[in-house]
């Protein structure tokens, strides 16, 4: 986690958090670090479908078309944490920890996006039926590691 802050700090950017799955634990990690408030504007927890469209401007469409668990929410989840921040990079994750699922969307599956100025990317990783917990602690070190990838060397 250090290297987050250094890295963060290094770069002069903030980061904004949005999170549905993980309930708020990415946020809850880096606020951890001691001098986190150098880095860290904001986070939202948006874990129902109103939520992503009240506080995040995800489109209802989008939701409808696609599901709550997909790239295409991971991404408006994101683009809409950055829009409605003071950071310069987002992170979002979306997906099911468990129990449950289904055959298009198995447990363990989560998206995620990464906002910036440039641009915004999105991928889905599937950690398996690993556990309610698991799936969050995974998702969580996976989506630090994103973090730390996309701030500027």
């Amino acid at each position: 986690m250090s290297a987050l802050l250094e890295r963060a700090e290094a770069a002069g950017v903030m980061i904004v958090t949005a999170e549905s799955c993980t309930g708020g634990l990415i946020a809850g990690r880096i606020t951890d670090i001691v001098g986190a408030s150098a880095i860290f504007d904001r986070g939202f927890v948006t874990y129902s479908n109103a939520a992503k469209v009240q506080m995040l401007g995800v489109r209802p469409q989008t939701l409808e078309r696609c599901g709550a668990v997909s790239e295409e929410i991971a991404a408006e989840m994101a683009e809409g944490a950055l829009a409605r921040s003071e950071a310069q990079i987002a992170v979002s994750v979306t997906g099911i920890a468990g129990p449950g699922g289904s055959e298009s969307k198995p447990e363990g599956r989560v998206c995620f996006g990464i906002a910036r100025s440039i641009g915004t990317q999105t991928e889905t990783v599937d950690f398996g039926a690993l556990g309610r917990d698991r799936v969050r602690a995974e998702t969580v070190d996976h989506a630090i590691g994103l973090l730390i990838a996309a701030i500027p060397a």
